[in-house]
C-alpha cells in the first residue's frame, strides 16, 4: 500500500497517510476539521532497500546453497591435493662446485 502526501488548504497542515490504492481520497483535515484537504502529487513510488545487503546470493534456494558449499569443499580438496603432490617431490639437491671438492 502506498503512502500519500496530503495538505490542508485552510490551515496549511501537511502530513503523510498510508492507504490502499482503491481507498477514497481523504477530504477532512485531521488538524482543523475542515473539508479543505487535497492529495499532493508526489515524485512517485520508489523502491526502498533496508537491511544489511542485497545481493543475488542472499535469496538463493537451499538446494543451490548446498551445491555451492559442496563445490567449495571440492575446490578446497583439489588445492590440498596439488599442494601435497608438490611436497612429496624430493627437493633438488644443490650441485657441488669444484671448490667444494
Amino acid at each position: 500500500m502506498p503512502t500519500y502526501d496530503y495538505e490542508c488548504t485552510a490551515c496549511a497542515y501537511k502530513f503523510e497517510h498510508f492507504q490502499g490504492i482503491n481507498d477514497p481520497v481523504k477530504r477532512k483535515c485531521p488538524k482543523c476539521g475542515r473539508l479543505k484537504l487535497r492529495r499532493l502529487i508526489g515524485a512517485g513510488a520508489a523502491i526502498v532497500f533496508k537491511g544489511s545487503g542485497f545481493y543475488q546470493t542472499d535469496y538463493r534456494s537451499e538446494s543451490y546453497k548446498k551445491k555451492a558449499d559442496a563445490e567449495k569443499k571440492a575446490a578446497a580438496g583439489d588445492t590440498k591435493k596439488s599442494g601435497d603432490s608438490q611436497k612429496s617431490k624430493p627437493a633438488a639437491k644443490p650441485e657441488k662446485t669444484a671448490a667444494a671438492k
